[in-house]
Formats: C-alpha cells, sequence, structure tokens
C-alpha cells in the first residue's frame, strides 16, 4: 500500500465514522470511543509514513546529487580510467579513455582489455590478471597499447582490485598513461620546479579568519596552515585537517553540505587554481596529484587515529604527527612551527579542552614537553 491510498482509506474510515455519530442507530458508546481512539492512531501513523516519505526522498535527492558529481569527476579525469570485472572486460571508461583508445564509450562498454593490447604482449595479460586476485596492492605494468585504426603506443597501466565482503576481486579499477606524454609533462615540471605560485595573485589571511570557498577553485597553500574543519549533529566543531604549504583544499574537493577553512597560523599565503584551468592543463594536474594525495594520506592519518578509544592514545599519537609534520629543530628539542590551542588540539583528537590541559600538563611536568614565550609547544628530542 502506497502512501496516497493509504491516505484515501484514513479519510473514508473518519468520514463513516462521522456519519455513525449522525446517525439515529448508534453503537455503544464505548465503541464510538474505540474507534475515535483507532481513527486517532491511523492518523499519527500516517503523519509518520509522510514525514518518513519525505526524509527518504531527501536522502535519495542527495545521493544521486553526490553520484552526479563523483560521475562528473569520472568523466573529466584528465587521464584514462577504466573500469572492468575481474577478467577485464570493461564495465565502464571515461572521455579519456575513449579518445586514448580511439573508440566512443558506449563501444568499449563490454570489451575485454587485452584486446588494445599489442599481439605478441597479450598471451601475458592473463597471469598479471591472476596476480591481482591474489595480492591486494597496487599494480603497474607497462603494455604496448594498440587503439582502433591508430599508431601503437608504450603505455602505464595501474591497476587495483576492489574485494567484496568474501574477499573476491568483483572489480578492477584502471589508469592509463602514455609514456611519451609522461615524458614530456616530466621535463615540464623539471623546468619549474612545480612551483605553481609562480606568476600568481598572492591572497593574505590572518589567524582566525575563514576563507572565502569556491566551488569552481581550490586554494593552495604556499606559506602557514589552515585549519579544515565541518560540525557534527551537536554544532560541535570537527577538525578534518590541516592544509600547509603545497597543499591544496577547497569546496570541491568534499562531498559535505558544512566545510569550512579557518586560518590557525598568524598569517597565510594562499593562491587559487580554477577548475577549468586544471581541465584544460595535463601539467598542471600532475603537479597537484601529489599534493592532494598528500591530503588523502593525512586525513586517513587522522581518521585512524580518531579510531582509537584510549584519550590518552589519540592525544600523544597526534602529538607525534605534528612534531613530524611541523616540527622544527631548535636547541631546546622540536618546537611546532604554529600555535594551536587546546581547544584545537581537543577538536583534532575527539576529546574535550580540559582533558587536553590536564594531559599536557602532565607532559610537562614529566619533561616531555615545554613551551616557548609565544606559547608554541617544544618537544624534548627524546619524547614523542
Amino acid at each position: 500500500m502506497n502512501v496516497d491510498s493509504f491516505a484515501e482509506q484514513l479519510k473514508g474510515v473518519q468520514s463513516r465514522l462521522a456519519e455513525m455519530y449522525t446517525s439515529h442507530s448508534l453503537p455503544p458508546e464505548s465503541a464510538f470511543k474505540e474507534l475515535g481512539v483507532a481513527s486517532e492512531e491511523l492518523q499519527i501513523a500516517a503523519e509518520e509514513i509522510f514525514e518518513q516519505t519525505e526524509n527518504l526522498a531527501a536522502t535519495q535527492a542527495k545521493v544521486e546529487a553526490e553520484r552526479q558529481h563523483y560521475q562528473e569527476l569520472f568523466e573529466f579525469l584528465p587521464n584514462a580510467y577504466l573500469v572492468t570485472d575481474g577478467q577485464g572486460k570493461v564495465l565502464e571508461a571515461n572521455r579519456a579513455a575513449a579518445t586514448l583508445l580511439n573508440l566512443p564509450q558506449r563501444f568499449l562498454v563490454g570489451k575485454p582489455l587485452d584486446i588494445f593490447i599489442a599481439s605478441q604482449q597479450r598471451r601475458m595479460f592473463p597471469s598479471k590478471l591472476n596476480q591481482l586476485h591474489q595480492h591486494d596492492y597496487v599494480r603497474e605494468w607497462v603494455f604496448s597499447l594498440q587503439p582502433r585504426n591508430s599508431k601503437a603506443f608504450d603505455a602505464a597501466l595501474t591497476v587495483v582490485p576492489v574485494r567484496d565482503l568474501e574477499g573476491k576481486a568483483t572489480t578492477l579499477r584502471w589508469v592509463v598513461r602514455e609514456l611519451s606524454q609522461q615524458k614530456r609533462t616530466f621535463e615540464e615540471l623539471k623546468s619549474s620546479d612545480g612551483d605553481l605560485s609562480q606568476n600568481r595573485f598572492k591572497h593574505i589571511y590572518t589567524r582566525g579568519e575563514n576563507i572565502p570557498l569556491d566551488p569552481q577553485t581550490i586554494w593552495l597553500a604556499c606559506r602557514g596552515l589552515v585549519k579544515l574543519s565541518t560540525m557534527n549533529e551537536k554544532g560541535e566543531e570537527v577538525l578534518l585537517g590541516l592544509a600547509g604549504p603545497s597543499m591544496p583544499f577547497g569546496s570541491s574537493m568534499t562531498s559535505l553540505d558544512t566545510y569550512q577553512a579557518t586560518v590557525l597560523s598568524e598569517e597565510v599565503e594562499l593562491v587559487s587554481i580554477s577548475l577549468t584551468e586544471m581541465a584544460a592543463s595535463p601539467h598542471l594536474c600532475q603537479v597537484l596529484v601529489p599534493q592532494i594525495n598528500q591530503r588523502l594520506q593525512q586525513t586517513e592519518s587522522f581518521l585512524t587515529n580518531n579510531g582509537k578509544r584510549n584519550v590518552k592514545n589519540r592525544l600523544y599519537d597526534f602529538l607525534l604527527w605534528l612534531k613530524r609534520e611541523m616540527g622544527q629543530p631548535v636547541e631546546q628539542g622540536t618546537r611546532l612551527g604554529v600555535r594551536l590551542t587546546h581547544q584545537d588540539i581537543a577538536d583534532a583528537c575527539c576529546t574535550t579542552r580540559v582533558t587536553v590541559t590536564r594531559e599536557l600538563g602532565r607532559l610537562q611536568q614529566q619533561g616531555e614537553i615545554t613551551f616557548d614565550s609565544k606559547h608554541h609547544i617544544i618537544f624534548r628530542d627524546e619524547s614523542c
């Protein structure tokens, strides 16, 4: 029964009940009371169903929007990207893959990937696939690819298996790069030293300022530190990451509804890069990929740390990460290059400011840490 038909039946019950009240042949008073209670219960049930239906529709709309977002990212990746089944039959292919293999996307789907491998190397492909079913780590192979009606070229095929709950490799995800283009890009990077801040306007923000986020632009930090955060259902701030020099961030890199960037250092220097510019420049994308990868690794590190139950362990490991990533050698040990408040550290460790203050005080009493005149943490070399 759908919601509309349920509502119509409910109206019918209420209408008949009203007729009975005005009828000359009335049933016992207790029966009227029971009917009234039943009618009210049905009304409440209907309201709950309507509310659940609205929530479900909103959830479905959000899921569809996210699916569309990732589909667009997949389509416009600068590198050729394919998804195959465990035997190498193409399930999905983006536009770059269609261009590289000189075949429309709709004709790529269903084709075995090995038909694009040069005949002299094709017999090696099945044994390579068997290796993927036995190991989880990413593999990169070099094959000579033969696009349709075009010249063969050497390509690097990077592949990772995706497994189901039973550990079986159900799909394979492939990134295909033409090696000649890769070599040209590498030479371009060497000549520019990969410095994206050259010839770009520098934006300066000071401590505590919220950095404006444009969905068509990403920011790249040149100097200073930016705190990336969201809000949980209680309205509490949750730390997502810390963007330091050469690290990109922006609202286009997240699907969260609430996402903010706040200057954590005394001052931060940023340059902006438009998504349109990225789409038109493989060189630019090649420079940004390692930096985006650094952000992903940082996020995974934060998630792993926040999954630990013991607050002391979370705090200790976070301090260890800060020392490793942002420490500067000084005479007394290793000094953090940025001043973090106890609340900043508490947000990062999913605990309270009071707990952080107590634990930092304990570490200070034990001689593990000290503070300089500007309240920057200094780690003793043997600590953390």
